[in-house]
């Protein structure tokens, strides 16, 4: 498959281009600086995701899009002054010009990661990381609601991906996936989350689904719980 890999340059972004190329898909690989990220089967490109134009040229020809757009300056600044070289909207307007893209060239298969606590499972979240969200990530997570609800309402065979707190460790096992929202610890390994975007991609995967992903310390092989 030809897939594009938009914020492929962040966390989750690179562990998904490595999981996608490990099963031999090709991937497009777009951010602001992919074009250090070389490898076969890997085609770096350097661009602005709030740019639409540069969003429907890499889009011709990809049978699916993850997209794994954030924010990845210290949280207490963005907070206190605004993001300093990320638009503070680039998930919902990054999104939005995905979408429009995939309309336009007749692309299906979407696959997004959000953040655990955000529409369904907000209720969920333990009472320290609702007080985080409300007094840290707030602007944060306005955005990421609106990306869930463009994501909700594209019409495409879309996945949300709602991973909670990722870590940079190697966890072993492959991520716990729940279409309740349930979670079996609240932190998941940035490698667990990317395997799973890989997964997502696939024929026969599942559509329309908000998935919760967590580590399960008992390393049991993963499966999607209802």
């Amino acid at each position: 498959m030809q897939v594009l890999v938009v914020g492929a340059t962040g966390g989750s972004g690179r562990a998904a281009v490595a999981a996608l190329t490990a099963r031999g898909h090709t991937v497009t690989a777009l951010s602001r600086h992919a074009s250090a990220l070389t490898g076969p089967l890997v085609r770096g490109v350097d661009g602005d995701v709030t740019d639409a134009v540069t969003v429907d040229a890499v889009m011709a020809g990809q049978d699916a899009v993850v997209v794994t757009l954030g924010i990845s300056e210290n949280p207490v600044r963005v907070r206190l002054r605004g993001p300093s070289t990320t638009p503070a909207d680039v998930r919902s307007r990054g999104t939005r010009h995905v979408v429009d893209a995939m309309a336009r060239h007749g692309v299906r298969r979407l696959v997004v990661q959000t953040s655990y606590g955000v529409g369904a499972t907000r209720p969920l979240l333990p009472f320290t990381m609702r007080a985080m969200f409300a007094l840290l990530l707030a602007p944060q997570i306005a955005d990421t609601e609106r990306q869930a609800r463009i994501v909700h309402r594209s019409g495409l065979d879309w996945v949300e991906v709602q991973p909670v707190n990722l870590v940079d460790a190697d966890l072993p096992g492959a991520a716990f996936a729940s279409v309740t929202g349930a979670q079996r610890s609240m932190k998941v390994s940035r490698t667990q989350v990317g395997r799973f975007l890989a997964d997502a991609v696939e024929p026969g995967a599942q559509v329309a689904a908000t998935v919760a992903l967590s580590h399960d310390p008992a390393s049991a092989p993963a499966s999607v719980a209802r």
